[in-house]
């Protein structure tokens, strides 16, 4: 982000709330696919809620 000017809080903040609706937050993980963080958090949503497995 900060290679391209963005804003970290900024982008968090409006991603919640765009993703807040009547029945609550919508889930989201903030991520950086280069150092991984947050990849685990990816996989588990897409294994628990889109039931499937990694190999």
């Amino acid at each position: 982000a900060p290679y391209v000017g963005a804003d970290l809080g900024v982008m968090e903040a409006d991603t919640i709330r765009m993703r807040t609706t009547a029945k609550g937050l919508k889930p989201f993980v903030m991520t950086n696919m280069k150092t991984q963080d947050g990849l685990k958090e990816v996989i588990a949503f897409i294994e628990t809620k889109g039931m499937l497995r990694a190999n």
